[in-house]
């Protein structure tokens, strides 16, 4: 246990070039503030984010990085102004850990829009001017704006994922008002993101389509996670027949593929909303023209949002589907996420394996 102004060594894993072999490392992290919570991490989820920054893939890697953005915890020090977290409370931490709390977006508790840009839970510049070190280590250290309170009965390594996966297809959907029963949803792609978009969806009452190029996904699709249909989008003629179709899309792929066949799918007024990172989005414009439809992007979610999302999933006992891994095969998990082997969301079981 740190007292209010001391700093203990933080344990960690950290990529040191951009071959992104994460290792054992040892860093401090700042004093805790007085309106800084702290967390012992138990469980930090393994986003993409963690391979695009381990690995220098946008070219502003600060090394070494220890990546994790998507991690729950125990409070176990609380600054001397918090107000809504005492010690012991279960907690999580997602993309970003401070804003600039000033702009129209933060007024509007959409941190994640800051007109400053937010500062990044890892490989960001923290506001001491040191640069931010995310999940993959035994504690962390945010303001209490941006930490999470995770119900007691709400197992903390299945909430890790909510904080980037889940809260990244709940923003757009909430804002499409895609929770309307009744009407039809078209989630592309069924990975980490995927799979929390079919749950949100069923959960909203909606009539929910697995649209996916793996005939190997069709079985959970539709048993484990309970869409309505699956459609695979290499088959042209299951494709035509789901033309205006659709109300809504949400499209979490992030390899390249092709837009209009998807915007066909939609009916007069549709949204497309995008929230994987293909290379280039093309589309012919007529494929928007004819039947005034639109295409969205989103990032992840402000702080209410998130919130929200977390009670929205307690409340409806909605689980991302994990496999949980000590930190010591992490680099094999990477790999294994690159190559799209997991069901659905690794998360690392730090408190039982990071010693």
């Amino acid at each position: 246990m740190s007292r209010q102004g001391v700093t203990e060594d933080c344990l960690g894993w950290a990529a040191r070039d951009v071959s992104g072999f994460l290792s054992p490392y040892t860093f401090s992290r700042r004093a805790v503030g007085s309106d800084d919570v702290s967390v012992k991490i138990t469980h930090c989820g393994i986003c993409y984010a963690d391979v695009v920054w381990t690995r220098n893939k946008f070219g502003d890697s600060k090394y070494p990085v220890v990546p994790g953005h998507e991690i729950v915890g125990i409070v176990k020090e609380v600054g001397s102004n918090v107000q809504n977290f005492e010690v012991g409370d279960q907690v999580g931490v997602g993309t970003y850990v401070n804003s600039c709390r000033d702009c129209e977006y933060c007024n509007d508790f959409l941190e994640i829009h800051c007109d400053k840009g937010p500062i990044g839970t890892f490989n960001s510049i923290d506001v001491d001017g040191t640069i931010t070190k995310g999940g993959y280590s035994s504690y962390i250290l945010a303001p209490e704006r941006y930490c999470h309170k995770i119900p007691d009965n709400y197992p903390l390594a299945s909430a890790a994922p909510l904080l980037c996966a889940g809260i990244t297809v709940y923003t757009p959907m909430l804002r499409h008002k895609m929770n309307q029963p009744g009407k039809s949803l078209g989630v592309i792609g069924l990975g980490g993101l995927g799979h929390m978009a079919v749950k949100f969806g069923k959960a909203f009452g909606l009539n929910v389509t697995v649209l996916s190029t793996s005939i190997s996904k069709k079985e959970d699709a539709l048993n484990l996670l309970g869409a309505d249909k699956f459609v695979l989008s290499s088959d042209q003629e299951q494709m035509k027949a789901l033309a205006k179709s659709l109300d809504f899309i949400i499209d979490t792929a992030s390899g390249n593929h092709p837009f209009d066949m998807y915007l066909s799918l939609l009916k007069t007024g549709g949204v497309l909303a995008v929230v994987g990172a293909p290379s280039e989005i093309k589309f012919h414009p007529a494929s928007l023209i004819m039947g005034m439809k639109s295409i969205s992007g989103s990032g992840t979610g402000g702080t209410k949002m998130t919130k929200e999302m977390i009670d929205f999933c307690a409340a409806n006992k909605i689980y991302p589907e994990v496999e949980v891994i000590p930190i010591q095969n992490v680099n094999e998990a990477l790999e294994r996420m690159i190559n799209s082997d997991v069901k659905y969301r690794f998360v690392i079981d730090i408190e039982n394996s990071l010693k």
